[in-house]
């Protein structure tokens, strides 16, 4: 099975338009946006915490 092209791309946009509205797809697109925004952000606060930070120091044991 091959991707659509062309064509068969164009004819698919069109009946997501058809059914969506252009408002609607703004709408979703923005909250995709936002939302891969906000899973990136997560990823990246993720990675600092398994990292120790270099204003941590080690406790002293004696």
């Amino acid at each position: 099975m091959t991707l659509p092209r062309g064509w068969e791309l164009i004819i698919i946009l069109i009946i997501i338009v058809l059914i969506f509205g252009p408002g609607r797809l703004s709408k979703i697109a923005g909250e995709i946006g936002q939302s891969i925004k906000e899973f990136r952000t997560g990823i990246q606060d993720g990675e600092s915490e398994d990292e120790p930070s270099e204003e941590e120091e080690p406790a002293d044991e004696e």
